[in-house]
């Protein structure tokens, strides 16, 4: 492998896999001896590092199509063959301290019979998993197995993120009767946007994966094919449940809306048979209280009684009228 380049700090790892579960370690000196010979080799590197990108475009030999792929900043999930290998860009949740999980990961790969090479700007703990199980001597044995664990353990580490939102939806409905409705409506909010960005990666992903399945490349087997369908499902039940959330949050926000349209009427109710009573009321009274001449009981002490009397008996035979409609 020619490389005048020396890469340190770009260089996340390179494992030089066995065969038969386990790897070896590798330093930069010993990559730039590498030949097939030797065993499969994964290099996975920081993509913005500049060593990094200037022996994926000078010195790695490989396609300017693949290493323009590899470099890319933002890419969405899908798969290519070209020749005999396959160009990959997959996402997975964000597990990272502090971060959203819907603020995905991505990690963009090319794979032969001999070499893998991926690239990666942020830490994804799916990555980790790959070589934790190398380093346990029960780890892929070939590219096609470190492909398969690491969509595998992609998919997996979705589960828990799908979990907390069903339980957190869950909640939600609970608190629907007791809870303040303007925060709820925020949380649903919320809520709905964290399933839709995760849709929006999850449902291209589950494309490219299908896509990988019926690739013609000699070194993917039957056996990886099968395992690879298991995945795949897995991904369809996780779509289908962050489906199931999303819908089950517009529901709630649309029985939100509709208790709190329910509430505005009744008070409205309120306020409208209480005009109607006060009505006949405020025109007696402006009536009565105009300033002119001849108006009714002027001269006679006992007219204030009568009057409120009549009032009352006025507001008396409104109350029976409609409790009579049912009104009240």
């Amino acid at each position: 492998m020619d490389n005048p380049i020396q890469i340190t700090n770009g260089l996340a790892h390179a494992y030089l896999l066995d065969g038969k579960g386990g790897a070896s370690v590798l330093s930069w000196s010993e990559v730039t001896c590498w030949n097939p010979s030797m065993g499969k080799l994964w290099l996975h590197f920081f993509y913005a590092d500049e060593n990094v990108q200037t022996w994926m475009q000078h010195n790695s030999g490989l396609d300017p199509l693949i290493t323009q792929a590899l470099l890319l900043e933002e890419t969405r999930p899908r798969v290519a063959a070209l020749e005999d290998g396959l160009l990959i860009a997959l996402r997975g949740v964000n597990l990272n301290p502090d971060a959203n999980p819907e603020d995905m990961v991505s990690i963009r790969l090319w794979i032969d019979e001999n070499w893998i090479v991926s690239t990666h700007q942020r830490t994804l703990l799916s990555t980790k998993d790959v070589l934790t199980q190398l380093q346990r001597g029960k780890g892929p044995k070939n590219s096609a197995e470190v492909l398969v664990n690491l969509c595998d353990s992609l998919i997996w580490r979705m589960s828990d993120t799908v979990t907390l939102l069903e339980d957190r939806m869950a909640e939600l409905e609970d608190d629907t009767l007791t809870e303040n409705r303007s925060a709820l409506r925020f949380e649903l909010s919320s809520l709905r946007r964290q399933t839709i960005t995760l849709r929006r990666y999850l449902s291209p992903q589950r494309e490219a994966i299908n896509r990988l399945l019926i690739e013609n490349v000699s070194w993917f087997k039957d056996d990886n094919r099968m395992k690879m369908r298991e995945v795949s499902d897995r991904l369809i039940r996780h779509l289908e449940d962050i489906d199931a959330v999303r819908e089950r949050a517009a529901v709630t926000h649309e029985e939100l809306l509709s208790r709190a349209s329910e509430q505005l009427n009744e008070r409205m109710y309120v306020l409208s048979i209480l005009s109607a009573i006060f009505l006949p009321l405020g025109f007696f009274t402006g009536l009565l209280g105009i300033n002119v001449g001849g108006i009714p009981g002027a001269d006679n002490p006992q007219a204030f009684g009568i009057f409120i009397f009549i009032l009352a008996v006025i507001v008396g035979f409104q109350v029976w009228l409609f409790k009579r409609k049912k009104w009240l």
